[in-house]
């Protein structure tokens, strides 16, 4: 795809790398085959290929419009067309760079930029969104729908174990999964714990930066990256660790870009490339471990259980097969649904900014898993979680915690 780059961004690293992306796109409609908004609303402009030449006009230097936007918002950012695209197309960073265009041009309305701003600003901070949270369980039967679908019960996180042991990992303890699922971090460390593996939660780190980074405060989320370099980098340095644990797989994603999100930075550049690579989702970490976990399961679970692969881990970060296989280890009986690799709806912020296209993408995906005859759903993103079990009044928890479930 041949792109003459408007003056106001030749010669910038957006532009450079903007133009790098269209270049490998040979407009072959591949993408659209595994686009879910595509296959909900049959419109080209809610299509990879539609949306890449939006950006493209607005890189040329056509003015964009609301519509282009509106477009622009309606993708997931699920990177499924990535996998299905025969070049290569880094489509999830141009997204990025178009998205952050746009609204640099293209006013929004009071009441998005209010539950934008809000959204931004409360999520991504763990000491204002953890007390909201309480406060908004308190009042869920008060609530609009939307809202109260989000305040789904919060399980009991047990016990943190206390053993220190040789093996030292680090584990991003999230923004918003330590006040909406703590079971979810501590069944992982006593897991590791069991198989003797200590993990550790710097005080310091937080939000991933996603968040704000895809809802075009980059300047914002880049911040929150630095931030985790900073917190981490003193484990790092010292040789105290072997990796760094994620438990959602949404964070994990976006760990493991820090480099290159990061490489222009010159202070941070280097620590953020060492830190991307020191990142590990938990299911890559667990499968060392593979034989041990089919040694201590003690019999296998009597009911299916169906497991929904985040689009961050199957797409994002090209993991698959990881978690079945440990659950297999475990004696358990897991099954896939009929299109596992498209979205659930959730997307970080998505199901709140897009209500409509996520409720209608959540309650096909919860159909396919009803199809499966499974009586729990698992996943691996604090998002798929909460946005499916608003749906259903099947339980809908973290593999792990079934793990744990198989292997105590």
């Amino acid at each position: 795809m041949q792109t003459t780059l408007a003056d106001f961004i030749k010669g910038t690293r957006e532009g450079a790398e903007a133009e790098a992306i269209l270049r490998a796109c040979v407009h072959c409609g591949f993408c659209t085959a595994t686009c879910p908004t595509y296959q909900l609303l049959g419109d080209e402009l809610d299509g990879p290929r539609g949306r890449i030449y939006l950006i493209k006009q607005v890189l040329e230097g056509a003015q964009p419009t609301r519509k282009t936007q509106l477009h622009l918002d309606r993708c997931l950012t699920c990177r499924n067309c990535e996998t299905t695209c025969p070049s290569g197309v880094k489509y999830g960073r141009l997204v990025d760079i178009g998205r952050k265009l746009v609204d640099e041009r293209v006013p929004r309305p009071l009441n998005e930029r209010i539950k934008r701003t809000t959204l931004k600003e409360c999520l991504p901070r763990a000491r204002l969104f953890q007390p909201a949270f309480k406060v908004g369980q308190a009042l869920r039967p008060l609530l609009p729908p939307g809202l109260r679908e989000k305040l789904q019960p919060v399980r009991d996180a047990g016990r943190w174990p206390t053993r220190a042991h040789a093996r030292k990992m680090l584990l991003l303890d999230g923004c918003v999964q330590p006040a909406m699922a703590p079971n979810i971090n501590a069944a992982t460390a006593r897991v590791l714990d069991a198989l003797e593996v200590q993990l550790i939660v710097a005080p310091k780190a937080g939000c991933c930066g996603a968040l704000r980074y895809h809802m075009n405060d980059q300047d914002g989320g880049l911040d929150d990256m630095r931030r985790n370099v900073d917190a981490w980098w003193p484990y790092v340095e010292q040789g105290q660790i072997e990796a760094i644990v994620m438990t959602a797989s949404g964070c994990g994603v976006t760990v493991k870009e820090y480099g290159h999100l990061l490489a222009h930075d010159p202070d941070y550049a280097d620590k953020a490339r060492r830190i991307s690579e020191l990142t590990r989702d938990l299911s890559e970490i667990l499968p060392q471990f593979e034989e041990e976990i089919r040694t201590r399961a003690q019999g296998r679970d009597a009911a299916r259980v169906a497991y929904h692969p985040p689009c961050t881990l199957q797409h994002g970060q090209q993991i698959r097969g990881k978690v079945e296989s440990l659950l297999h280890a475990a004696g358990v009986d897991v099954v896939l649904c009929a299109d596992n690799h498209l979205c659930c709806g959730s997307a970080g912020a998505y199901s709140v900014l897009q209500p409509d296209i996520a409720h209608e993408l959540r309650d096909r995906k919860l159909a396919a898993l009803a199809a499966t005859g499974a009586q729990e759903i698992v996943s691996a993103n604090i998002g798929c979680l909460t946005h499916l079990q608003s749906g259903t009044d099947k339980p809908v928890t973290h593999w792990i915690e079934l793990l744990e479930r198989a292997l105590r």
